[in-house]
């Protein structure tokens, strides 16, 4: 498969958005490794939404085949740290390491255009597969918790006391 990786640009907000919920929220038959579906409903994000992640100091990479996007990352610098999320690979092609070359992307991004002093990024608590893959890449726990964001337009918790653990990973 020819794969490259790119800045997602303005036109590549509806792919990108059918991408990430498509990931995080598929169907029964479509689920990957990296679902989340039993956990929250709803859509993960909106093209709208996407195209809000367009502006200083945020990028959206994303790798196609052929016109198709098939795994995207969002990296946004805040103060001395850059935030990464929205890690995303078509279900079809998880396990495959699109995801790992993707992180390893945004890594690259975050200290070649911001030079933070660490990365950070959020993790349902409820997802102890999906916390062990950033743990064996160097991420690690730094005892924030918050509950989840149920007001950010991001899905509704199927479960009370649905929470959001934050790791890091300290650069330099």
């Amino acid at each position: 498969m020819h794969k490259a990786i790119s800045t997602a640009e303005d036109t590549d907000a509806e792919q990108i958005s059918a991408l990430v919920n498509n990931a995080y929220r598929p169907s029964a038959a479509e689920a990957g490794w990296t679902h989340e579906s039993a956990l929250v409903s709803g859509e993960r994000t909106s093209a709208v939404q996407v195209r809000r992640l367009f502006k200083k100091d945020s990028t959206v990479l994303v790798m196609k085949h052929d016109e198709s996007i098939v795994a995207c990352v969002h990296v946004e610098r805040v103060n001395d740290v850059c935030w990464i999320g929205m890690l995303a690979t078509k279900p079809d092609l998880q396990a495959g390491g699109l995801g790992k070359e993707m992180l390893a992307a945004a890594e690259a991004l975050a200290a070649s255009e911001h030079a933070p002093q660490a990365l950070k990024m959020a993790v349902l608590s409820s997802r102890p597969e999906l916390l062990s893959f950033y743990q064996r890449r160097g991420f690690v726990l730094n005892g924030n918790i918050g509950a989840y964001p149920a007001d950010a337009g991001v899905g509704t918790p199927r479960q009370d006391g649905l929470q959001v653990f934050e790791l890091e990973k300290k650069i330099g």
